[in-house]
Protein backbone atom coordinates (compact mmCIF):
# COMPACT_ATOMS: atom_id res chain seq x y z
CA UNK A 1 0.00 0.00 0.00
CA UNK A 2 1.39 3.38 -1.01
CA UNK A 3 2.28 5.85 1.71
CA UNK A 4 -0.51 8.33 2.51
CA UNK A 5 0.69 11.66 4.01
CA UNK A 6 -2.71 12.62 5.47
CA UNK A 7 -6.06 11.21 6.52
CA UNK A 8 -9.46 12.82 5.95
CA UNK A 9 -12.26 11.93 8.35
CA UNK A 10 -15.88 12.70 7.51
CA UNK A 11 -15.14 14.51 4.28
CA UNK A 12 -18.85 14.74 3.46
CA UNK A 13 -20.00 16.09 6.82
CA UNK A 14 -22.07 19.26 6.39
CA UNK A 15 -20.70 21.64 9.05
CA UNK A 16 -18.94 24.82 8.01
CA UNK A 17 -16.23 23.93 10.55
CA UNK A 18 -13.08 22.28 9.18
CA UNK A 19 -10.92 20.67 11.85
CA UNK A 20 -7.20 20.43 11.08
CA UNK A 21 -4.41 18.69 12.95
CA UNK A 22 -1.00 19.58 11.54
CA UNK A 23 1.02 17.52 14.03
CA UNK A 24 -1.22 14.48 14.36
CA UNK A 25 1.35 11.69 13.91
CA UNK A 26 4.90 10.63 14.70
CA UNK A 27 5.14 8.60 11.47
CA UNK A 28 8.41 8.50 9.58
CA UNK A 29 7.74 7.25 6.03
CA UNK A 30 10.03 4.51 4.75
CA UNK A 31 11.01 6.91 1.97
CA UNK A 32 12.66 9.19 4.57
CA UNK A 33 15.93 7.81 5.95
CA UNK A 34 14.60 4.27 5.77
CA UNK A 35 11.77 5.03 8.17
CA UNK A 36 13.85 6.25 11.08
CA UNK A 37 15.25 9.62 12.06
CA UNK A 38 17.82 8.01 14.34
CA UNK A 39 16.00 9.01 17.52
CA UNK A 40 15.03 6.70 20.37
CA UNK A 41 11.47 5.42 20.75
CA UNK A 42 11.20 7.62 23.83
CA UNK A 43 12.03 10.72 21.81
CA UNK A 44 9.62 9.72 19.03
CA UNK A 45 6.83 9.57 21.60
CA UNK A 46 7.65 13.02 23.00
CA UNK A 47 6.12 16.32 21.97
CA UNK A 48 9.11 16.96 19.72
CA UNK A 49 7.85 14.38 17.22
CA UNK A 50 4.12 15.16 17.24
CA UNK A 51 1.36 16.81 19.26
CA UNK A 52 0.52 14.18 21.84
CA UNK A 53 -3.23 13.56 22.06
CA UNK A 54 -4.10 16.07 19.35
CA UNK A 55 -5.19 13.55 16.72
CA UNK A 56 -7.73 11.91 19.02
CA UNK A 57 -9.03 15.28 20.19
CA UNK A 58 -9.32 16.60 16.61
CA UNK A 59 -11.18 13.47 15.51
CA UNK A 60 -13.57 13.63 18.47
CA UNK A 61 -14.18 17.35 17.98
CA UNK A 62 -14.88 16.85 14.29
CA UNK A 63 -17.44 14.20 15.18
CA UNK A 64 -19.04 16.45 17.82
CA UNK A 65 -19.19 19.38 15.37
CA UNK A 66 -20.36 17.14 12.47
CA UNK A 67 -17.37 18.50 10.57
CA UNK A 68 -14.67 17.07 8.33
CA UNK A 69 -11.16 16.74 9.68
CA UNK A 70 -7.75 16.40 8.09
CA UNK A 71 -4.87 14.88 10.03
CA UNK A 72 -1.23 14.75 8.95
CA UNK A 73 0.50 11.38 8.78
CA UNK A 74 4.14 12.40 9.18
CA UNK A 75 6.20 13.57 12.11
CA UNK A 76 6.88 17.26 12.46
CA UNK A 77 10.55 16.21 12.56
CA UNK A 78 10.28 14.83 9.02
CA UNK A 79 8.99 18.22 7.88
CA UNK A 80 6.75 20.66 9.73
CA UNK A 81 3.48 21.43 7.90
CA UNK A 82 2.87 24.35 10.24
CA UNK A 83 5.79 26.29 8.81
CA UNK A 84 6.21 28.21 5.59
CA UNK A 85 8.14 26.50 2.79
CA UNK A 86 11.14 28.79 3.32
CA UNK A 87 11.05 28.78 7.14
CA UNK A 88 14.47 27.84 8.61
CA UNK A 89 12.74 25.57 11.15
CA UNK A 90 10.90 23.57 8.46
CA UNK A 91 13.24 20.61 9.09
CA UNK A 92 14.51 20.74 12.64
CA UNK A 93 18.01 19.56 13.50
CA UNK A 94 17.71 20.12 17.27
CA UNK A 95 14.50 20.24 19.32
CA UNK A 96 14.13 20.58 23.09
CA UNK A 97 17.53 19.05 23.79
CA UNK A 98 17.38 16.23 21.21
CA UNK A 99 19.57 16.19 18.10
CA UNK A 100 17.77 14.67 15.09
CA UNK A 101 20.47 12.54 13.40
CA UNK A 102 18.70 12.10 10.04
CA UNK A 103 18.21 15.86 9.75
CA UNK A 104 21.73 16.99 10.61
CA UNK A 105 22.91 16.84 7.01
CA UNK A 106 19.58 17.23 5.19
CA UNK A 107 20.40 19.44 2.21
CA UNK A 108 18.09 21.48 -0.01
CA UNK A 109 17.44 18.50 -2.28
CA UNK A 110 16.39 16.34 0.66
CA UNK A 111 14.10 19.06 2.02
CA UNK A 112 12.53 19.41 -1.43
CA UNK A 113 11.98 15.64 -1.56
CA UNK A 114 10.18 15.71 1.78
CA UNK A 115 8.05 18.63 0.63
CA UNK A 116 6.93 16.63 -2.40
CA UNK A 117 6.31 13.47 -0.38
CA UNK A 118 4.53 14.90 2.67
CA UNK A 119 4.16 18.66 2.95
CA UNK A 120 2.60 19.65 -0.35
CA UNK A 121 0.08 16.78 -0.58
CA UNK A 122 -1.15 17.60 2.93
CA UNK A 123 -1.62 21.27 2.12
CA UNK A 124 -3.26 20.54 -1.22
CA UNK A 125 -5.81 18.29 0.49
CA UNK A 126 -6.40 20.83 3.26
CA UNK A 127 -7.07 23.58 0.74
CA UNK A 128 -9.44 21.36 -1.21
CA UNK A 129 -11.45 20.73 1.96
CA UNK A 130 -11.38 24.39 2.95
CA UNK A 131 -12.67 25.42 -0.49
CA UNK A 132 -15.63 23.01 -0.37
CA UNK A 133 -17.87 25.85 0.78
CA UNK A 134 -17.62 29.63 0.86
CA UNK A 135 -18.20 30.02 4.61
CA UNK A 136 -15.60 27.54 5.91
CA UNK A 137 -14.32 28.13 9.45
CA UNK A 138 -10.95 26.58 10.26
CA UNK A 139 -10.38 25.06 13.69
CA UNK A 140 -6.75 24.05 14.14
CA UNK A 141 -5.99 21.62 16.98
CA UNK A 142 -2.60 21.38 18.66
CA UNK A 143 -1.18 20.33 22.01
CA UNK A 144 1.74 21.58 24.08
CA UNK A 145 3.97 19.98 26.66
CA UNK A 146 3.63 20.98 30.30
CA UNK A 147 7.32 21.84 30.59
CA UNK A 148 10.26 22.38 28.26
CA UNK A 149 13.72 21.42 29.49
CA UNK A 150 15.09 23.94 31.95
CA UNK A 151 11.98 26.12 31.94
CA UNK A 152 9.15 26.65 34.45
CA UNK A 153 5.97 24.54 34.15
CA UNK A 154 3.25 26.04 32.02
CA UNK A 155 0.08 26.81 33.98
CA UNK A 156 -2.45 26.86 31.13
CA UNK A 157 -4.76 23.95 30.49
CA UNK A 158 -6.06 25.32 27.21
CA UNK A 159 -4.99 28.21 25.02
CA UNK A 160 -6.23 30.20 22.05
CA UNK A 161 -3.76 31.34 19.41
CA UNK A 162 -4.46 33.90 16.71
CA UNK A 163 -2.79 36.44 14.47
CA UNK A 164 -4.26 39.54 12.86
CA UNK A 165 -7.73 38.04 12.46
CA UNK A 166 -9.13 37.63 15.98
CA UNK A 167 -12.82 37.73 15.02
CA UNK A 168 -13.37 34.20 16.29
CA UNK A 169 -10.48 34.01 18.75
CA UNK A 170 -11.85 36.79 20.97
CA UNK A 171 -15.29 35.26 21.56
CA UNK A 172 -13.64 31.84 22.02
CA UNK A 173 -11.39 33.31 24.70
CA UNK A 174 -14.40 34.94 26.36
CA UNK A 175 -16.28 31.64 26.45
CA UNK A 176 -13.28 29.75 27.84
CA UNK A 177 -12.47 32.42 30.41
CA UNK A 178 -16.03 32.15 31.70
CA UNK A 179 -15.22 28.56 32.77
CA UNK A 180 -14.21 28.99 36.42
CA UNK A 181 -11.93 25.96 36.58
CA UNK A 182 -9.79 26.78 33.53
CA UNK A 183 -6.50 28.64 33.25
CA UNK A 184 -6.63 29.92 29.68
CA UNK A 185 -3.68 31.08 27.59
CA UNK A 186 -4.08 34.09 25.31
CA UNK A 187 -1.49 33.60 22.55
CA UNK A 188 0.40 31.38 25.02
CA UNK A 189 2.61 29.39 25.17
CA UNK A 190 3.32 30.59 21.62
CA UNK A 191 2.33 33.59 19.57
CA UNK A 192 -0.33 32.82 17.01
CA UNK A 193 1.37 33.69 13.77
CA UNK A 194 4.35 32.66 11.70
CA UNK A 195 4.48 33.85 8.09
CA UNK A 196 3.43 30.98 5.84
CA UNK A 197 2.14 28.74 8.62
CA UNK A 198 -1.00 26.66 8.09
CA UNK A 199 -3.43 29.29 9.39
CA UNK A 200 -1.74 32.01 7.37
CA UNK A 201 -1.84 29.87 4.25
CA UNK A 202 -5.40 28.50 4.48
CA UNK A 203 -7.28 31.05 6.58
CA UNK A 204 -5.71 34.50 6.69
CA UNK A 205 -4.86 34.77 3.00
CA UNK A 206 -8.43 33.75 2.11
CA UNK A 207 -10.25 35.77 4.78
CA UNK A 208 -11.59 32.60 6.40
CA UNK A 209 -12.60 32.80 10.07
CA UNK A 210 -10.26 30.71 12.18
CA UNK A 211 -9.14 29.77 15.64
CA UNK A 212 -6.24 27.65 16.87
CA UNK A 213 -6.77 25.71 20.10
CA UNK A 214 -3.88 24.31 22.13
CA UNK A 215 -4.47 21.72 24.89
CA UNK A 216 -1.82 20.78 27.43
CA UNK A 217 -0.90 17.28 26.40
CA UNK A 218 -0.92 15.66 29.83
CA UNK A 219 -4.69 16.34 29.87
CA UNK A 220 -5.46 14.53 26.60
CA UNK A 221 -3.22 11.47 26.53
CA UNK A 222 -6.08 8.98 26.83
CA UNK A 223 -9.06 8.55 24.52
CA UNK A 224 -11.50 9.16 27.39
CA UNK A 225 -9.80 12.49 28.11
CA UNK A 226 -9.87 13.47 24.46
CA UNK A 227 -13.59 12.72 24.22
CA UNK A 228 -14.33 14.56 27.46
CA UNK A 229 -12.57 17.68 26.18
CA UNK A 230 -14.32 17.41 22.83
CA UNK A 231 -17.70 17.31 24.58
CA UNK A 232 -16.72 20.38 26.57
CA UNK A 233 -15.18 22.38 23.74
CA UNK A 234 -17.66 21.71 20.90
CA UNK A 235 -20.60 23.66 22.38
CA UNK A 236 -18.26 26.47 23.48
CA UNK A 237 -16.88 26.76 19.96
CA UNK A 238 -20.34 26.76 18.39
CA UNK A 239 -21.41 29.45 20.87
CA UNK A 240 -18.31 31.52 20.14
CA UNK A 241 -18.99 31.28 16.41
CA UNK A 242 -22.55 32.47 17.01
CA UNK A 243 -21.21 35.30 19.22
CA UNK A 244 -18.87 36.39 16.42
CA UNK A 245 -21.76 36.72 13.95
CA UNK A 246 -19.46 35.51 11.21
Amino acid sequence: MAYQPFFVIGGDRPSRWLVTCDHAANTVPDEVAGGTLGLSDADMHRHIAYDVGAAGLASALAEALDAPAILSNFSRLVIDPNRGEDDPTLVMKLYDGSIVPANRHADAAEVERRKALCYRPYHAALEQLAARREDTVILSIHSFTRQLQGRPPRPWQVAVLYAGDDRLARPTLARLNAEADLCVGDNQPYTGHLPGDAIDRHALTHGRPNVLIELRNDLIRQEAEQRAWSRRLAPLLDAALADSQL
